[in-house]
């Protein structure tokens, strides 16, 4: 029998809870859902305002994982759906996530989530630059920290604070508050400052996604400040055997990364990293700390 559990005044039927997700760590959905309750208020602000993708594994990082932008079927009347212009669907709509309620159910389907660098209120004008820093191997999340500090001094010369988290998987992202500004133009100034980087860095760094051009390197994917892209939530769970994390990290971490484990962070390091650091993006929604744009 599904068990039925009440948050803040939501019902939400919660499935199979016992089932395995994260096989390597013998992670049990029971434990998904536990962890997303845990850091509610880290993820939430993340998500409150933007459109939210979800990649679905139900059956773990071995089985079916399927990426979906409609609210999928049986969303609750109780979610926020918001109107998200595409041109190949003017009326689509997508799903906001922005209460504990919200989040649980949408845990309970086993998803990562990816939001825009925009807010739901106004569409294709980014509050966020971001860069993902890709590793070709044998480039590791070692080479993509010195890629990162590089353009943490670079965005700095222009008077932008970079932030710094995992992906949840090889490499590195970095998160820049930005004044509001059409998502066109974050996009052109995040490319030219990757094309500087491979500049700069020859031998360690390429702007192009080629995989020819790849091994070895990080690749620096500025393409993900389009409008129609996202990049994975900070604090979100990722699709892999273990409970990997997309979550903030220091600058002294990335200084001092040397081997690749250091910034592996798991599930269960998230709880006791938010107590000893507090929120290390809250900077991203400070006005303060927001920069134009050149």
């Amino acid at each position: 029998m599904t068990p039925i559990t009440e948050v803040e005044g939501r019902r939400l039927a919660l499935s199979n809870l016992a089932k395995v997700i994260h096989p390597v760590t013998g992670t049990t959905k029971g434990e998904v859902l536990h962890y997303y309750a845990t850091v509610g208020p880290a993820i939430l602000p993340h998500l409150r305002d933007r459109p939210v993708s979800f990649l679905r594994y139900p059956d773990g990082p071995d089985g079916q994982l399927f990426f979906t932008k409609n609210p999928p079927p049986g969303t609750p009347s109780w979610v926020r759906t918001t109107p998200v212009p595409r041109s190949e669907d003017p009326r689509a709509r997508q799903v906001v996530i922005e209460d504990l309620p919200s989040l649980m159910w949408a845990a309970n389907l086993v998803v990562e989530f990816h939001t825009p660098q925009w807010r739901a209120s106004s569409p294709a004008v980014a509050d966020r630059l971001v860069f993902d820093l890709d590793p070709g191997p044998p480039a590791t999340v070692v080479e993509c920290c010195r890629v990162a500090l590089h353009l943490r001094e670079r965005l700095a010369a222009d008077g932008l604070e970079a932030y710094a988290k995992t992906s949840g998987s090889k490499g590195l992202h970095l998160l820049v508050p930005v004044v509001p500004t059409p998502s066109a133009d974050v996009s052109a100034y995040a490319r030219r400052l990757a094309v500087e980087a491979e500049a700069a860095l020859p031998g360690l760094v390429t702007h192009r996604m080629a995989k020819a051009l790849r091994p070895g390197k990080v690749f620096v994917d500025h393409s993900q400040n389009a409008a129609a892209k996202t990049t994975a939530t900070p604090y979100t769970l990722r699709a892999r055997a273990r409970p990997a994390v997309s979550a903030p990290v220091t600058w002294d971490e990335v200084a001092d990364c040397a081997a690749p484990e250091s910034l592996v962070l798991l599930m269960d390091d998230i709880a006791p990293r938010l107590e000893r650091y507090g929120e290390l993006l809250a900077p991203l929604f400070a006005p303060e700390h927001a920069g134009e744009v050149p």
